[in-house]
């Protein structure tokens, strides 16, 4: 297996086709170098806004195509996020208060629903998923999982003592404990190519519906604002808690469906390195930001929720297509 076929980030994606007037706004100052567009109130989960936010965190990462990287510092361009931010961030804090304390909300997280359960993405595909959606679900999932690891990096500088030795730790396994060759987001681009999927970093953001996009933006607001940082390690912590049985039921769909060997191994890595980053991330980066920062404990739980209700709105979304026999994608994979 090359170099070029496993490093999805050799080059910078296009910009991606607008959905709506805000989108295409952000689109255009970027391309076009427009004034960026005024926010006017909307929906806050709606693909135009959560497009918006998405390129503009992009900048953040890897940039797009004949973008200049100094945009990424533009104040223009970071009022703008900031004013859609906030509604975004007033939307999630009321439709997922955190309205427990820590150990209740893991808690919820450890409880497995029952094994009849018809509301599991991972637990549909091992069941009776075919190839067609494995490849939707990964296509929708790569736009975190060719950069997986790095939003949750952001929060290192921003803790210290048992946290951040933690944290770094766990991250460094992410990141292939020094093997380039072992990175998850090098995994995932294999998973891919097993797939007959495009690898190329951010190829699948038009075919990836508001939902999708969503899931990827959260962790961004909360990696970019160090006020955030109990709810980013609270997001950390649900990836962490929730990966090994999940994760374990995809590689069992990836096999049924003779999805390939390094489809496979992706999730199998998941099942054995996340099954020890739950100890750690619950004893560890938790406990110690909280005995450190006790006033942040809303905050980590406000996180949790948060990723749970951006997931559960996902779920809906692939699960209610996909029942009907159809795409949830905006456009199938292989037309792309």
């Amino acid at each position: 297996m090359t170099g070029a076929r496993q490093e999805s980030r050799l080059h910078r994606p296009p910009l991606p086709s607008p959905r709506g007037d805000l989108s295409a706004g952000v689109i255009g100052a970027l391309d076009a170098d427009a004034p960026p567009p005024s926010p006017r109130p909307g929906d806050p989960y709606a693909d135009d806004l959560q497009l918006a936010l998405y390129v503009l965190y992009e900048l953040h990462y890897q940039g797009f195509d004949n973008v200049p990287d100094d945009r990424e510092w533009d104040p223009d361009l970071l009022a703008l996020r900031r004013a859609l931010e906030q509604p975004f961030l007033t939307a999630l804090r009321a439709d997922a208060p955190a309205s427990a304390g820590a150990e209740a909300a893991f808690a919820a997280l450890l409880a497995e629903p029952p094994a009849h359960s018809d509301d599991s993405v991972s637990r549909y595909l091992q069941q009776e998923g075919e190839l067609w959606q494995l490849r939707e679900y990964a296509a929708v999932r790569s736009l975190y999982h060719l950069k997986e690891a790095d939003p949750h990096a952001w929060v290192i500088p921003r803790l210290h003592g048992r946290a951040k030795a933690a944290m770094a730790a766990i991250e460094f396994d992410e990141f292939g404990a020094g093997r380039a060759d072992e990175v998850h987001a090098r995994l995932f681009a294999d998973l891919m190519a097993d797939l007959a999927l495009e690898t190329a970093y951010g190829h699948y953001v038009d075919a990836v519906p508001g939902e999708g996009l969503a899931t990827v933006n959260l962790m961004s607001l909360f990696g970019l604002h160090r006020a955030l940082r109990g709810a980013l390690v609270g997001h950390f912590a649900t990836v962490e808690v929730t990966s090994p049985p999940g994760s374990r039921r995809l590689a069992d769909a990836l096999r049924r469906t003779g999805a390939g060997p390094a489809a496979a191994r992706f999730y199998d890595e998941h099942v054995e390195a996340d099954a020890v980053h739950e100890q750690v991330v619950r004893r560890e980066v938790v406990g110690g930001l909280l005995a450190a920062e006790p006033r942040l404990e809303p905050d980590v739980v406000f996180g949790i929720r948060a990723t749970g209700l951006l997931e559960d709105r996902l779920r809906t979304r692939l699960l209610g297509a996909w029942r009907q026999r159809r795409s949830a994608l905006r456009a199938p994979v292989t037309a792309l």
